[in-house]
């Protein structure tokens, strides 16, 4: 086989993979994939920068310029936590040892940036960061990358909750469901609790009268027959979701929906399943 059709069929494949799922969720796809070749670009400029130039350069990344890529910038920890730069709203640190500091949910990531550093020279890490322009905490994800005796990394925000996470979500809602009704209706809608995150909660329906047992997002939905609803564009989404799951016994659905974190009607495609008579289902929203 030749290196030309090779990169031919690599290419398809690589088209395939994110057309998979609709318009709307290669639209999210490609735009990830975009913000996190990004972050990789600039992580490469800042590593070459600081092998080249050493502690001196350090100083490079705390300006604004090169290495401040419109929402992404560069920033830089030594080995033992201390905070040496950083070109954005991280600068407040600056001075400050971060090994012990906890995201919102209580994960040590830079605890786990700094081990993997030295463990593996290079790597990634998710968590939750308050994000300026938004003025909330919402999910990043970190770049990193052990440059002689600094580590140098760069982060990016990623809002709106994935295909993968909703699919998860939705394996742990049917699972408490299946395990204990009672008590995984009223998890659904805990705020705070572990059914609610970011633009992702869980919503049920009861197969037989087609009324809501839970809403996530909107609690005063529950009792309502949900086969009244309609997206703005005149679609039965429940309606169709119980019919898909009846014959199938699971699916997905596009449609247009209100995001509850930014307020707005956006494209959102929902995995969702029948559970003993209930009709369980996860979404996630599109850029």
């Amino acid at each position: 086989m030749s290196r030309s059709l090779l990169r031919a069929l690599l290419s398809c494949f690589t088209l395939l993979s994110l057309l998979a799922g609709g318009p709307a969720a290669a639209a999210e796809r490609l735009s990830e994939r975009w913000d996190e070749k990004r972050a990789a670009a600039l992580l490469e400029r800042a590593a070459q920068h600081l092998a080249a130039g050493g502690e001196a350069a350090l100083a490079d990344f705390s300006r604004q310029g090169e290495f401040v890529d419109r929402d992404l910038y560069v920033y830089a920890l030594a080995p033992d936590g201390r905070f040496l730069a950083s070109g954005g709203s991280s600068a407040a640190l600056i001075g400050q040892n971060v090994s012990g500091r906890t995201d919102s949910a209580g994960k040590a990531f830079f605890r786990e940036i700094l081990d993997t550093a030295a463990r593996d020279g290079a790597g990634r890490v998710e968590y939750r960061w308050l994000n300026p322009a938004e003025n909330r905490e919402e999910p990043k994800v970190t770049l990193f990358r052990k440059v002689g005796d600094y580590i140098v990394a760069v982060g990016f925000y990623t809002p709106r909750a994935s295909a993968a996470q909703a699919r998860e979500m939705l394996a742990r809602a049917s699972g408490a469901l299946a395990q204990d009704r009672a008590a995984a209706l009223d998890a659904f809608q805990a705020v705070g609790g572990a059914f609610i995150q970011d633009d992702l909660y869980v919503f049920v329906v009861a197969a037989d009268d087609g009324r809501f047992l839970a809403h996530g997002a909107s609690p005063a939905l529950v009792g309502r027959d949900a086969r009244e609803l309609r997206d703005p564009r005149g679609k039965p989404i429940i309606s169709d979701m119980l019919n898909i799951a009846r014959s199938k016994g699971e699916g997905q659905l596009e449609y247009a929906w209100r995001n509850p974190l930014t307020g707005k009607v956006e494209s959102k495609t929902t995995f969702f399943r029948m559970v003993e008579g209930m009709l369980v289902g996860v979404g996630y929203y599109t850029r």
